[in-house]
């Protein structure tokens, strides 16, 4: 059994290491590549943009019980984070990928992605810390004030230019907010571009366990799965487990 679980350990850590556009990666508790204890790590990530921990270097402890991949990794934050669901105090995570939602297919790197959606995606209905949570909920601004602070004063988030929209200062303007809009819309034409006609929620199924969606298409097209015209259906398990096991480059 444990000889099995390094197996897919090790095969999960190359997938990390050799992915350069994710910005995740993971080493050993000292911050060495060469990892050959396979239940302590150090997982490694950038805060996301437009968010008030852009730019941050956020480091998480990962601890790999016997259970794995049955029962979720254990994780907490190593950096300190002015965020709703992570304790300011001792770094412990409110996340369902962490908890009730885990599923064996999921991975290391499904679960240090989640990490960093969290930061982007904040929820303070189901706090960690309630004294931030309170914050987000009733003076916003000034969380993410303090959410910014925070990033540079621990994750080493750099401070943003005089004058620039993301200082406390307020938006450049309707020229910016107008390209900003523009630059999303052809970024959105993009990703879609990238489902070949597959429905994004069945793709995004998998790549939320850290698969790139070209990766996810290829095997869809591979096993011929219906596009259905881009609606969503439901996949039958069969399937689900072939895509799976050949993302993980089982078959």
């Amino acid at each position: 059994m444990a000889a099995n679980r390094n197996r897919r350990l090790q095969k999960e850590i190359a997938d990390i290491l050799k992915d350069t556009h994710s910005g995740i990666t993971v080493t050993s508790p000292s911050g060495s590549t060469d990892i050959t204890d396979f239940t302590h790590f150090k997982g490694h990530f950038r805060g996301p943009p437009d968010t008030p921990y852009e730019g941050g270097s956020y480091e998480v402890t990962i601890k790999i019980t016997p259970e794995y991949p049955f029962k979720p990794p254990e994780m907490r934050f190593i950096t300190k984070i002015w965020h709703p669901n992570v304790s300011s105090q001792t770094g412990a995570i409110c996340l369902d990928t962490l908890g009730s939602a885990w599923s064996p297919v999921l991975t290391l790197k499904s679960a240090l992605i989640s990490l960093q959606s969290l930061l982007s995606s904040p929820e303070p209905k189901d706090p960690q810390d309630a004294e931030v949570a309170s914050m987000l909920l009733t003076r916003p601004e000034e969380f993410k004030h303090v959410a910014r602070e925070w990033a540079q004063k621990y994750a080493g988030a750099p401070k943003p230019a005089p004058g620039s929209a993301k200082t406390d200062g307020g938006s450049s303007g309707g020229d910016g907010e107008a390209s900003s809009q523009s630059k999303r819309k052809l970024e959105e034409k993009e990703r879609r571009k990238a489902y070949k006609g597959f429905n994004p929620a069945m793709i995004d199924r998998f790549t939320d366990m850290g698969f790139q969606v070209e990766q996810v298409v290829s095997a869809f097209e591979y096993f011929g799965i219906d596009k259905a015209d881009g609606e969503e259906y439901e996949l039958e398990e069969e399937y689900i487990g072939d895509i799976t096991a050949r993302l993980f480059g089982e078959m």
